[in-house]
């Protein structure tokens, strides 16, 4: 690594901090398929290399590059987002505490509520976007671990990092926050307090919609991280190296695409809130937007490329506005450089806290006015038929 650490954290994105190959001078890394390594001939690993399941060098610059930019100690790459997530809480012990939000990934959610309390910890959702429930939550000595999503998918509920990891801190806690949404580009939650910040790196970390991969980040390399990086390992929950290196592939761009998404998204939010057939805008830019305040003190340059729209005339017409888009993509995910519209509550199925009426939209490169029209053309075809 030879770029200068004084640089903005943009610039070592893009030049993946300023690596260069030491034999062929290529600016851009190799990938290393190889699933062992040799030993020494006195039988040690000086390497420090011994199995592709707990190492590979392909993994060094998208872990190095992540952990700059978030401001951490370590980061760890993984086979998808949610094992990475869940990584959070099988190192904890049967018995722990642990408070989550009642709006967040539902996958996630899903797991928490159903594996982990059959597993022994003790799960308990609140509004996490409220600094009183979190307070009336967390157990001091029992509460083991406060996960935040912010800003919290579907809704885009904005929670106060700062204050939960006093509140969490203060208790014994630990702070883990799925930034996802936010990216290192608008929040760094070490910076507030975090001790892991988790990414489903498949979204805006990679960009492409070509991969699927889980990041974590932490402030400490201490006992705790050692335990995350062991889980890694026995679970065979690594990424694989072509994937890694997709990876570091779409952070380069990380920042350019952020930033373009964000404008856009801005800009698509001011004017569906005055949308005859638009019923209410869900984004943290909107300073009518509950969590508007937070939203500003933790996060810069941006309030995500992450928006949701309520239609008017409720999920009949929802569906039907989602069925007549012809750019906006009818698909799962987001981050990606392709824009998608997706209809929530159908994915997430019973018992989703997602309005029946809300569109989910990823914004992502083309041009605002384009998806402006197209998504009006299609509320206007939903709302006549």
């Amino acid at each position: 690594m030879t770029i200068k650490k004084s640089v903005t954290p943009a610039s070592l994105a893009a030049q993946a901090m300023g690596w260069i190959d030491p034999v062929t001078r290529a600016v851009v890394p190799p990938i290393h398929m190889a699933s062992t390594y040799e030993r020494d001939a006195d039988n040690a690993y000086r390497s420090g290399r011994i199995y592709a399941r707990a190492d590979n060098p392909t993994f060094d610059q998208a872990e190095t590059t992540l952990s700059a930019l978030e401001g951490g100690a370590k980061a760890l790459i993984f086979s998808s987002g949610m094992s990475a997530a869940t990584a959070c809480f099988l190192a904890l012990a049967p018995g722990d505490h642990v408070v989550a939000p009642k709006v967040m990934y539902w996958s996630l959610r899903n797991w928490l509520g159903n594996f982990a309390t059959s597993w022994g910890l003790k799960v308990e959702f609140v509004d996490a976007d409220r600094i009183d429930a979190i307070v009336a939550a967390v157990r001091p000595g029992d509460t083991k671990l406060v996960w935040l999503e912010t800003p919290a998918n579907p809704t885009w509920a904005v929670s106060d990092i700062a204050a939960a990891a006093e509140i969490a801190h203060k208790a014994g806690a630990l702070l883990a926050v799925d930034s996802t949404v936010a990216t290192p580009v608008l929040t760094r939650p070490i910076e507030h307090g975090a001790d892991i910040v988790m990414h489903s790196a498949t979204k805006y970390l990679n960009g492409h919609s070509d991969i699927i991969a889980g990041a974590l980040v932490g402030a400490h390399d201490d006992e705790h991280w050692a335990r995350l990086r062991m889980i890694r390992a026995q679970l065979g929950t690594v990424l694989g190296q072509t994937e890694a290196w997709l990876l570091m592939r779409g952070m380069r761009t990380l920042f350019p695409r952020v930033q373009w998404a964000c404008r856009s998204a801005e800009t698509l939010a001011q004017k569906f809130s005055e949308h005859p057939m638009i019923a209410e805008v869900l984004y943290p830019g909107l300073p009518s937007f509950a969590g508007h305040a937070a939203a500003k003190k933790q996060m810069s340059g941006g309030f995500s490329g992450m928006l949701s729209v309520r239609i008017k005339g409720g999920e009949p017409t929802a569906i039907a506005t989602a069925a007549c888009v012809e750019l906006w993509k009818r698909a799962t995910s987001l981050g990606g450089v392709e824009s998608l519209i997706e209809h929530r509550a159908s994915i997430e199925g019973p018992g989703t806290p997602c309005p029946p009426d809300l569109l989910r939209l990823s914004v992502g490169m083309e041009d605002a006015g384009d998806l402006y029209d197209d998504l009006d053309q299609a509320l206007r075809r939903a709302h006549n038929a």
